[in-house]
């Protein structure tokens, strides 16, 4: 089995890609009662491969993550088993109040999923200033990545 996920885990550029490229990751904490709690995030991955999402200081997530930081994620796409790819993201999270990263993050993810012109990433960091006290930046702290594409199977 060893040899077999070898075969078709990522390699290192081609999962980095494949998170910037990603749409829905997957978060999951432990809940109160410890069972998985997972919520899909939106999420933006920095200049040095780091992944960073964003919510409401008074979230589940938050309470969840102040009482225990360990995380698993997960970002995935195929719609036939041969399509089948994704990457698994297991850590720590960071849970950062700065309101400059929040507005960084919140810029990220209007870019990578609105639209919005680069350009104008100053202008929205700005406006978005009132809001990100509100807010807490989640930098994911990655201690292990487990990753397939199953069209690299022999006779995919």
């Amino acid at each position: 089995m060893a040899n077999s996920r070898a075969s078709i885990a990522l390699t290192d550029a081609e999962a980095d890609a494949f998170l910037r490229a990603g749409r829905t990751l997957v978060l999951v904490t432990l809940g109160p009662d410890g069972a998985p709690d997972p919520v899909p995030m939106w999420y933006v991955v920095d200049d040095d491969g780091v992944v960073w999402m964003r919510t409401y200081a008074k979230s589940q997530k938050i309470v969840n993550l102040e009482r225990d930081p360990r995380f698993s994620a997960l970002v995935e796409d195929g719609e036939r088993y041969s399509e089948l790819r994704g990457v698994q993201l297991t850590g720590t999270v960071a849970l950062v109040d700065d309101v400059d990263r929040i507005c960084e993050v919140f810029a990220g993810l209007m870019v990578k999923y609105e639209g919005l012109d680069p350009a104008h990433v100053d202008s929205v960091k700005a406006a978005y200033l009132e809001r990100a006290p509100k807010q807490r930046a989640l930098r994911l702290d990655v201690t292990r990545v487990v990753s397939w594409d199953h069209g690299k199977q022999a006779g995919a």
